[in-house]
């Protein structure tokens, strides 16, 4: 329970306190610098949200072997 409170208030903390990311290459800055702010914003956002999924997913595989790995240890 108090892992999950934790993580609970690490999550709210960072979803708050959050900076604006910058996720773009060089050609899509100037491109979207060209475009105005508005599109530039949402470029910006689908770069991230592209970005999210293959991300969370090699986080959850290094989770899982991270997780193997200390079992074993354990019953060693």
């Amino acid at each position: 329970m108090k892992k999950l409170f934790i993580t609970l208030i690490l999550f709210i903390s960072f979803s708050i306190l959050h900076s604006s990311a910058k996720a773009q290459c060089s050609v899509c800055t100037r491109t979207a610098e060209q475009l105005g702010e508005e599109p530039a914003r949402g470029l910006n956002a689908g770069i991230i949200y592209l970005a999210f999924t293959p991300l969370a997913l090699l986080g959850y595989i290094g989770y899982r072997w991270w997780k193997s790995e200390q079992d074993a240890r354990k019953e060693y």
